[in-house]
């Protein structure tokens, strides 16, 4: 899959950052390719980047317009119709990791036949996946695991593997979603799998490697979570991780949009990991536990930490906010 870049980011009408992991995504580890940001009435989202139309982008050098996020439903909108059409009549092509494939909106896909501009599903997996062997293989693998969805997975195996990188060490990070992909340039929307083929795509994502090479896997679910923890089993068997990065927001309380559902203690969630982690690879051992305190003082987010490493006795860190030397020394120990 090879996507043109620059990127023109596509916010709709969203309100809720949580809904918009695509586009923070994007800006944050792919700055340089992110030309500016659309929206529609309504919209709060504000990535900081200049507000352009589609002509406006393709103008500047935009080459692809990304739907950066998230409906509910991952399903696409009626009313974004128009704006998407207007972006393949300038040239664009759409870039989508919703679960509605782009040609299914109504006279998108003959007004980029017309236009030559592309229709993009990050989504769609490939054909033909295998089913899982179980078969260990060579190569070393840390997988990132939560008490919650959208709390920090994908930042701390992008930190993680730029910070093994520049100690020297053979890393990589391993898209497990439709961000991660569009970040790598590869990977498999693993929750767009059929289900008895999840631990099988893991296996392909992360597949036979030099013996000293180490694969940073992006997390996606959690074990905790009434909706998604089918996904998130079938990767973890998949990955079949010597290591295990637990990430928590220590200010969550329930499940984001699941009030029902208490987010569980730290040493729960190390437990019922590292069983599950075991099934595939029994030395498979908790390195440490990533907090994510965007929302903390720094006082405040040094508490956490210290608290945190002390009840699970790892390195504790947040991706985006300290030194990453004692956790990159916990997974190569």
């Amino acid at each position: 899959m090879v996507l043109h870049m620059p990127y023109l980011l596509f916010l709709g009408e969203e309100t809720n950052p949580l809904k918009a992991k695509t586009a923070f995504g994007l800006r944050d580890w792919s700055a340089p390719d992110c030309i500016g940001q659309t929206r529609l009435p309504g919209g709060g989202i504000d990535l900081g980047l200049p507000e352009m139309d589609p002509a406006a982008a393709a103008a500047a050098g935009a080459r692809s317009l990304v739907i950066g996020v998230t409906p509910v439903g991952g399903r696409i909108p009626a009313h974004w119709g128009p704006l998407l059409i207007a972006a393949v009549e300038a040239g664009l092509d759409i870039v989508s990791g919703l679960h509605t494939p782009l040609e299914l909106v109504p006279g998108l896909a003959s007004a980029a036949a017309h236009s030559g501009a592309r229709l993009v599903d990050v989504r769609r997996p490939p054909d033909n996946l295998p089913r899982a062997t179980g078969k260990r293989r060579s190569g070393k693998r840390v997988a990132m695991v939560g008490t919650d969805c959208a709390l920090g997975k994908k930042y701390t195996a992008l930190a993680l593997a730029r910070a093994m990188r520049g100690q020297g060490v053979d890393a990589d990070f391993r898209a497990t979603g439709q961000t991660g992909i569009m970040i790598a340039g590869a990977g498999i929307a693993v929750d767009a799998v059929i289900a008895d083929f999840i631990a099988g795509a893991a296996e392909c994502i992360s597949p036979e490697a030099a013996p000293e090479h180490w694969d940073l896997i992006e997390g996606q679910g959690s074990l905790f979570h009434p909706a998604y923890a089918g996904v998130t089993l079938g990767l973890l068997h998949g990955s079949q991780a010597d290591g295990l990065i637990l990430c928590h927001d220590p200010l969550r309380t329930h499940l984001v949009s699941w009030p029902d559902y208490p987010v569980p203690g730290l040493a729960v969630a190390r437990d019922l990991y590292l069983q599950a982690a075991r099934l595939t690879n029994p030395g498979a051992r908790l390195v440490g536990v990533s907090l994510n305190t965007s929302a903390m003082d720094d006082a405040a987010a040094q508490e956490a930490l210290e608290r945190a490493g002390r009840e699970l006795g790892v390195p504790a860190f947040d991706p985006m906010r300290s030194r990453l030397d004692q956790v990159v020394a916990s997974i190569m120990g």
